[in-house]
């Protein structure tokens, strides 16, 4: 189907013809290239019901992605030994930028839903998947504070909260939130307020602004920062416009965490956004039914001799967007 862009990978795809595909990316295809529909070879394999083809590309992404990953790390790393200065934040953008607060949105001047009210399904999940270990919990990145609400109703020690943005920092200073007891609010980027945090049993990332490079750099801390038996987790809105992409982030972010001694697994959730809140913003950021909750665990050694990468309870197949393992 020349008409619609389709390439010789994407037809290979469609057609589960997995030997093809090989051959035509070892002569330099792209995993990644999409058609004039925004479809990807691997949409073409998922959508005909070619799961051989499917598990085939999206190991051909991760391993692109991760190889990324290593090129932009070494990069970053020789820069900064060779000026002695650090690059500039790239939500600088964000952080300067007047935003506004609406009944059911944050919004930055650019027109970005920041966070918004359809979320408050999925903050409340992640809330009592944090909880459960009724420990110290981190939270970077207040936004609405929907999440931080949810944490106040349950069971912790101590909520330390990280928020970058004056104008946010301001609206929780006037609500209240420095007063709370037991809460500890820290402004400024989680980059620079590293020497201020402690230990912790359950961290929650959610920044605006940032891309997966900041946040492989914020999973670089993790070792240091959760405590054995801990739990992690983030808002999974990689890859938002694209199933197959996002599938491919999700594996990813999966195995860099492993590397790092967290053990993820994704909890699909449903969602249900009306396609009417999208008109107050000017990028659509949700696009399916499903959300795949990041769910991650730091063994404690005695699991980890017995063999174990997650509790007792969770010992189920683990499910990433496009693929299931058996465990």
């Amino acid at each position: 189907m020349p008409c619609a862009g389709t390439s010789a990978l994407m037809a290979a795809a469609a057609n589960g013809h997995v030997e093809a595909m090989q051959v035509i990316l070892e002569n330099g295809a792209p995993w990644n290239a999409l058609d004039r529909s925004n479809r990807s070879a691997g949409d073409y394999a998922f959508e005909n019901g070619h799961q051989e083809a499917v598990d085939f590309l999206l190991q051909a992404g991760v391993r692109a992605e991760l190889l990324l990953s290593m090129i932009r790390k070494r990069k970053r790393a020789r820069e900064a030994a060779s000026s002695g200065i650090e690059a500039p934040a790239k939500n600088a953008d964000y952080l300067e930028s007047d935003i506004e607060y609406t009944n059911d949105s944050l919004i930055d001047a650019f027109g970005r839903g920041v966070m918004m009210q359809w979320e408050e399904g999925l903050m409340k999940h992640h809330a009592n998947v944090l909880c459960r270990t009724k420990g110290d919990v981190l939270n970077v990145g207040f936004g609405m504070g929907i999440i931080d609400g949810f944490v106040e109703e349950l069971e912790y020690k101590t909520h330390t909260i990280i928020e970058a943005h004056p104008a946010v920092y301001a609206k929780m200073k006037h609500d209240g939130w420095l007063e709370k007891p037991n809460v500890r609010v820290l402004f400024g980027r989680w980059q620079d307020v590293i020497p201020q945090l402690g230990t912790y049993d359950s961290i929650f990332f959610d920044t605006f602004g940032e891309d997966d490079e900041e946040m492989q750099q914020f999973h670089e801390l993790l070792p240091t920062i959760l405590k054995e038996g801990g739990t992690y987790s983030f808002f999974n809105g990689m890859a938002p416009s694209n199933f197959f992409f996002h599938g491919v982030a999700c594996e990813t972010v999966r195995l860099q965490l492993e590397e790092l001694g967290i053990f993820m697994e994704y909890i699909p959730v449903k969602v249900d956004v009306d396609e009417e809140v999208w008109k107050e913003v000017s990028i659509k950021y949700w696009s399916w039914d499903v959300y795949y909750l990041p769910l991650g665990y730091r063994p404690t050694e005695e699991e980890l001799l017995a063999g174990r990468c997650l509790p007792e309870d969770r010992q189920s197949s683990v499910q990433t967007p496009l693929l299931v393992r058996e465990k």
